[in-house]
C-alpha cells in the first residue's frame, strides 16, 4: 500500500518545531524573541514547522510566516490545522485560554467543507506563503472544552461529511499534500482511519514516557493496518517532564494527578543512576516508534530549541531503557532508540 506520509517526511523533516509556545500559550514572548527562536531553529537545520490558527488565536501563524516568508518554499515542510475560524471581537471569549496573545479574534468552530477551505485560505494569508503541505483537523476529540451544543459527537459527524472528503479532494487536486487529524486522545485517530482516508495524524501528548500504553497497544497497530503514519507531539507532556508546573493542555493542566508526579520521580531516579538527561530520553523515546515519521517539539527560546536539537543527537545507554522496562516504567513492548 502507498504511504504518502513516508514519502513526504524524508530524513531532513523528521524533527520539527511546534508553534504552541510562540503563540504565547504559556508565557509572553515578544516578536523579537520569536524571530530569534525561529532563526536558531533554521540555523540548526530544523526544516519542519507545525502551527495552527488556535495557537495564540492567529499569533503563531503570523510569527512563523514572517520568518518562513523569507525562505525558499521547497526547503521546508509546513503543517497547520483546520476546523477553527476567527472573527474580530471586542470581547474575546477565549482570552482565558491565551491570556498572553493579545488577540482580538474570537473562535468559530467549523468542520464543514467550506469551513476547511476558508481555514486554509485564512492560514495562508496569515502565514504569507503559497501552500500548506499537511492539514490536520484540529482538536476533533472528546477532550476539547469549547465545542458548541451537541459536543464532540455532533462536530465529528459534521467533519465526517464535510472536512474529511473536502481534504481528500484538496489533496487529490494538489492544494495540500496530505491530511489527518491533530488530537490529544486516541479515540479520534482510531475513528477517522475507519471513516476516511487520512495520510498522517498528529498524536499529541499520547506517546510519552509518562503515558504511552494506549497509543502503543491501540493506535499503533491500527494505523499500521491502515498504512497511516503519525507525527508525535508533546513528548514532554507540555513541558512537565522537563520541569514545568503543568501537565498537558487545557483548563485543568495545573491539577497534576499524584500518580503522574510519582512516576516522574521514579523516572528521574533511574535517569540519575545512569547519568541520563530525562528530557533527552523523553524526546528520543517518543521518536523511536516506527509509526512516527516526525517528532514535533515546542520551544519558546533559542536555548530551548538548541537543547532539544542537541538531545536528539545524544547517545543513551541501553541499560537505561532496560531498567525502565524492568521497573515497569515503560511498556515491555515499547520500542527504544537504537544505539
Amino acid at each position: 500500500m502507498h504511504n504518502r506520509a513516508q514519502e513526504i517526511f524524508t530524513p531532513e523533516f523528521r524533527f520539527g518545531l511546534g508553534g504552541v509556545p510562540l503563540g504565547n500559550e504559556f508565557a509572553k514572548h515578544t516578536d523579537k524573541e520569536a524571530q530569534a527562536t525561529l532563526e536558531a531553529a533554521w540555523a540548526l537545520g530544523v526544516r519542519y514547522y507545525d502551527v495552527a490558527p488556535w495557537y495564540g488565536l492567529g499569533l503563531a501563524e503570523r510569527r512563523f510566516g514572517r520568518f518562513l516568508h523569507g525562505q525558499r518554499r521547497d526547503d521546508y515542510l509546513l503543517s497547520s490545522k483546520v476546523g477553527k475560524l476567527f472573527r474580530a471581537a471586542k470581547n474575546n471569549r477565549h482570552a482565558d485560554m491565551f491570556p498572553f496573545s493579545d488577540s482580538p479574534n474570537d473562535l468559530v468552530i467549523d468542520y464543514t467543507a467550506d469551513g476547511v477551505r476558508r481555514s486554509i485560505e485564512d492560514s495562508l494569508q496569515r502565514l504569507g506563503i503559497s501552500h500548506l503541505d499537511i492539514a490536520f483537523v484540529h482538536d476533533l476529540s472528546p477532550d476539547f472544552a469549547w465545542f458548541p451544543e451537541g459536543g464532540w459527537e455532533k462536530q465529528y459527524e459534521i467533519a465526517r461529511k464535510g472536512a474529511f472528503p473536502a481534504l481528500s479532494k484538496m489533496r487529490d487536486e494538489g492544494i495540500i499534500r496530505a491530511w489527518g487529524v491533530g488530537v490529544n486522545t486516541p479515540y479520534a485517530i482510531l475513528k477517522v482511519i475507519e471513516d476516511a482516508d487520512p495520510d498522517v495524524c498528529l498524536c499529541a501528548r499520547q506517546y510519552s514516557l509518562i503515558d504511552h500504553a494506549d497509543a502503543l497497544n491501540q493506535v499503533f497497530p491500527a494505523v499500521r493496518a491502515k498504512n497511516v503514519s503519525l507525527v508525535i507531539g508533546s513528548a514532554l507532556n507540555a513541558g512537565f517532564i522537563s520541569g514545568s508546573p503543568r501537565y498537558n493542555y487545557g483548563k485543568e493542566n495545573f491539577k497534576i494527578p499524584p500518580e503522574v508526579i510519582q512516576k516522574l520521580g521514579r523516572l528521574r531516579a533511574v535517569a540519575e543512576r545512569h547519568g541520563v538527561d530525562l528530557r533527552t530520553a523523553a524526546l528520543q523515546f517518543s521518536a523511536a516508534a516506527s509509526e512516527a515519521v516526525a517528532l514535533v517539539v515546542g520551544a519558546g527560546s533559542e536555548r530551548q530549541i538548541q537543547e532539544d536539537w542537541n538531545s536528539m543527537q545524544s547517545m543513551i545507554p541501553k541499560d537505561f531503557w532496560s531498567e525502565l522496562k524492568q521497573e515497569r516504567l515503560i511498556e515491555k513492548n515499547a520500542p527504544t532508540p537504537a544505539i
